[in-house]
């Protein structure tokens, strides 16, 4: 039996269905149901799971957002990534785990252009980063297999691709610095690797799509993938990361979410490629990209925004 996490969100969800297509009796713990396989209600913030049964966890579950500083969203960040990490280990009692992290994890004071998985891990630019480096740290500590993904895109992504479409405005959108090589994960590539890393070494292996993308034509392959018809424009980084200061200090008075922060800007304004030696060396290879997702898209009427 292969208890999954966050079943109920992105990630979680493809990964329980690859495991029941393959076979594999799924439950899903978390506050909701998951899309296949039975409910094990599961509260991380609150509560250890009951993995009675269990053989293999997937832990997909995790807060994510931007939340201010000191905010009652950060707040419970730290109890569901860390505290809620810390419970779901102990009650794995030893069996294997496969912990979903992030490579916001990465040390951005550090050139990215070709990160392995040694990587410092320290000065992350929010409590996302920050919440899952101290999980993570768990994890390893306890002999769990994390994974890095970057950018995790695909079907039912209400996340990345939405967000980057909701800054179009007036037919502009604005990337901060000049284009840039970027590593993503499309989540075909992560649920393959969740389903086989339970027979990896322990240890922290990369997740993303065989090539890195240039961002300004990426960006543009999915305006255009979604009928969006929109000029690309380079905002300065000096200005871009001015605003971001600024954004960030409005919703530390306020509690409120950043509308732009210096963690936002970093995902786009500078290079991150993640080395993939790693995985692939455990018999892993990314089999999805990009063009794959957008060409599965329904076509769109190309429209002004």
């Amino acid at each position: 039996m292969i208890a999954v996490t966050g079943a109920s969100g992105f990630c979680g969800g493809h990964v329980a269905r690859a495991a029941a297509a393959a076979g594999a009796e799924v439950v899903c713990l978390g506050r909701r149901p998951g899309p296949v396989g039975a409910h094990r209600f599961w509260d991380a913030a609150a509560e250890p799971p009951d993995l009675s049964g269990v053989e293999l966890v997937v832990h997909c579950a995790a807060a994510v957002g931007d939340p201010a500083p000191g905010s009652r969203a950060a707040a419970l960040m730290r109890a569901v990534n860390v505290d809620g990490t810390d419970r779901l280990l102990r009650a794995a009692g030893g069996r294997p785990v496969v912990w979903v992290s992030s490579a916001s994890v990465y040390d951005p004071r550090r050139g990215r252009g070709m990160v392995g998985e040694e990587h410092p891990r320290a000065g992350q630019l929010n409590a996302y980063g920050r919440t899952k480096a101290e999980g993570e740290a768990l994890a390893l500590a306890a002999g769990a297999v994390v994974l890095r993904p970057r950018a995790v895109y695909g079907p039912g992504d209400t996340t990345l691709l939405p967000r980057l479409l909701a800054r179009v405005r007036a037919g502009t959108l604005l990337l901060p610095g000049p284009d840039v090589t970027l590593s993503l994960t499309a989540v075909e590539n992560l649920t393959r690797a969740c389903l086989t890393a339970a027979a990896w070494a322990p240890g922290a292996y990369n997740i993303a799509d065989a090539e890195p993308y240039g961002r300004d034509a990426a960006v543009g392959a999915v305006l255009r993938a979604h009928g969006v018809r929109a000029r690309i424009r380079h905002l300065p980084l000096p200005v871009a990361g001015a605003a971001a200061r600024i954004a960030e200090a409005v919703a530390a008075a306020t509690g409120a979410e950043p509308a732009l922060s210096r963690y936002a800007v970093d995902q786009l304004a500078h290079p991150v490629v993640l080395d993939l030696a790693r995985a692939r060396a455990q018999g892993w290879s990314p089999h999805r990209n990009l063009a794959d997702h957008l060409a599965s898209l329904p076509r769109q009427t190309e429209a002004s925004e």
